[in-house]
Order: structure tokens, then sequence, then C-alpha cells
């Protein structure tokens, strides 16, 4: 292991074993693994965090964007703008759907799609599905608007984005996963908010949405044995409901923790070399999942990080429009140059709760000792 990791989970655990500890106990003397009790508390606490009146919780995050699509009636032969500077998982259950994704050009400064070109194919979809990317909100209100005048729901995946907060243009203040029609969660354990193992949850102020996800997700029954639809088994265990509960608890001061470790890296980067820094926008407020800044030299860069003990990462390497999964769509290099970049420049810091002052001044001194040489 890295001596300044990427994510450090074992940290992370430190700080609430307790709590957790006593979580899991009581489910496993209630003995209720499927859709215990914890399952619905869960889900009433996480509605309440992101400002939606249901959240449903489902087996992963890539399974909320599946049963979110399944639930707006997207299939074959229908199109979804997704971002291709994101992971897989965006554009995977499009494709399971037998629907297409629509790989969409994204903004050079924070990477999330782009409004412009997005409007060049916006009557074209079914559904627009933007990423907030890194954990900082896409441009809400542009492509809002694009896809309630193209009359297709917008659908946020907001895997990366627990507490992030967009700014209205009247000045109310939404977080993610409650500006569109359906928010999309992942849980994975190095997420803001992780669990212990894959879970994810749909958020809606749309009671019947809810209720066909919850359906899908659970076999599509309506009751134990009676189902109305051909669904899935995509439901969140409870023992990942009752970590989640816990860690719940301190992810608004996690997410502060985050954005005061960006902060001390912007001050101390700035300037530095060709270096591209994280975009800081009036009527956005990231979480921070990722630090990631951009450079020219990113590869020299990571491999002395690397060799300095310190786990830098690249999200994402390969474009989606670039992945030999999808080449059947017949995009090629070139084709959405500004995802290139990002692609071949952008590189990760540590960046969480628990990283220590010392450990973020080393990462900056190799960063800086690698400008001073090159």
């Amino acid at each position: 292991m890295p001596r300044i990791p990427l994510v450090d989970l074992a940290a992370a655990h430190h700080r609430h074993r307790d709590a957790i500890d006593a979580a899991i106990r009581a489910v496993v003397e209630d003995t209720r693994f499927i859709l215990g009790r914890e399952v619905g508390e869960f889900e009433s606490e996480f509605a309440a965090f992101c400002g939606t009146t249901h959240a449903v919780g489902v087996a992963s995050g890539t399974a909320a964007i599946h049963l979110s699509l399944a639930a707006l009636g997207i299939g074959p032969g229908d199109e979804v703008a997704v971002p291709a500077h994101t992971f897989v998982a965006t554009a995977e259950p499009v494709s399971w759907l037998g629907a297409r994704p629509r790989f969409v050009e994204v903004d050079a400064e924070t990477g999330g799609m782009d409004p412009d070109a997005l409007k060049s194919v916006v009557d074209r979809v079914r559904a627009v599905l933007p990423v907030h990317l890194y954990g900082l909100p896409v441009d809400l209100t542009a492509i809002g608007a694009l896809a309630s005048a193209a009359g297709v729901p917008l659908i946020e995946d907001a895997a990366q984005a627990h507490g992030a907060e967009y700014v209205r243009d009247d000045g109310s203040v939404v977080r993610a996963g409650a500006y569109g029609r359906i928010g999309c969660f992942s849980f994975y354990p190095g997420k803001n908010l992780g669990a212990f193992g894959d879970a994810g949850a749909v958020t809606t102020s749309d009671p019947a949405l809810a209720g066909r996800v919850r359906r899908l997700s659970d076999h599509g029954r309506t009751s134990k044995y009676e189902h109305l639809t051909v669904g899935y088994a995509a439901r969140l265990d409870t023992v990942q409901a009752a970590v989640l509960s816990v860690k719940l608890g301190t992810l608004a001061s996690g997410n502060q923790r985050r954005r005061e470790l960006a902060a001390a890296y912007r001050s101390r980067l700035d300037g530095v070399g060709d270096l591209m820094l994280p975009a800081e926008l009036p009527n956005r407020r990231g979480v921070y999942h990722l630090f990631v800044l951009r450079t020219r030299h990113r590869d020299g860069l990571l491999a002395q990080l690397r060799d300095a003990g310190i786990g830098a990462g690249v999200h994402y390497p390969i474009p989606l429009h670039l992945q030999p999964a999808y080449a059947s769509l017949g995009y090629k290099p070139g084709d959405l140059p500004v995802t290139e970049a990002w692609a071949r420049e952008c590189l990760s810091l540590p960046i969480y709760p628990e990283l220590t002052e010392e450990q973020l001044e080393t990462v900056v001194a190799e960063v800086r000792g690698y400008f001073d040489r090159v």
C-alpha cells in the first residue's frame, strides 16, 4: 500500500468503527438481511439529506442508473445523451436496455457535459444523463432547460456528488440528485458516502417513479408472489443500509474537510508548471470526491508520485467513445477533442477527510519538485 494512498479506507473505518460494529450486530441479531428495517430508515434519512421526498436503496450505482432508465421506459431504438468523460457505468445500463448512448463532448473547464454540445443532439435523445464529475455539479440550469425544451427527462448521475450543491438563478440551493427528474447515487466503498461493498440509491420527488424503481429492484413484485412486471434482483441489503446510516451522520463534515483540503492544494499549487487546477464556480459547491488537476506532463508526474509512495490516479484514461466495448458505434480519435484532452492530461491527487496536513504537504512538495526539474 502506498504510504499516502489515493483513498484510505482503513482510516475512514477507524472513525466509525464502534458505531458500525453495533449497527451490524443489530442486523445479525435481527436476521432481517433482506429489506430489514434499516433499509427503510436509511432511505428516509438519505431522501431528507438530498432534499427529495423519496429515496430507493438499490444494489449499486450502476443499478441505480439501470433501474431509473427502465422506470422511465428507455428501451430498444432509443438514444440517451451521456458525457464521454466518465466511468463506463454511466453508459452500460443504456446498452443493457437495448438503447444507444449518444456520447456528448465535455466542458474544457470542468470535464462535465457541455451544454453547447448537448444542443446539437438533444432533439434526438429520449433522456439526458449528465455526470456531476469528481463531485462538482454540471451546469444544471442550461442542461435542464435543454432537456425540458426537448420534453425528455434529466437523470442526474450523482455517483460522485453526495451533498454537492447547485445554486439556481433565483438564489435557491438544491443538492445533487434533487434537481432532475431522478438522481442516481453510488455508495461504492471509496465514495464520499461509502458502504462495505456495492450499494446505491435512486432519489426522486415523483412518487409514481419511485414506486416503479422500487418494484423493478425487487423482481417486479407487488406482493411476495405476485409480479406485475419482469424485474431484477437489485435491492439494497440490510447490512449495507446499516453501515450507510452510521456514515451519513458525518458526511457533511467530511465534505467540508474535503473542501478545506482542496483549498490547501489550490493555494500551494497555483502557478506551478502548467497545472490546471479544479474549477471553482460561484453557483456550484462541489464535494471533491476527487481532486483532479490537468497537465501535459501527466504521465511523468504520475510516475514520480508513485515512485515516492503517493497513490495518485487517473480518472479516466480512455474516453467512452474510444472504448473497445463501444467500437461498434463508429467513433474515432479526434471526434471529441476536449474529452480526449481530459483523458490525456487528468491526474487525481489524494483527498479524503482523514488526510493530514503533513501528508498533503508531502504530496505538494513532490508535485512542485517535479516541475522544478522539467
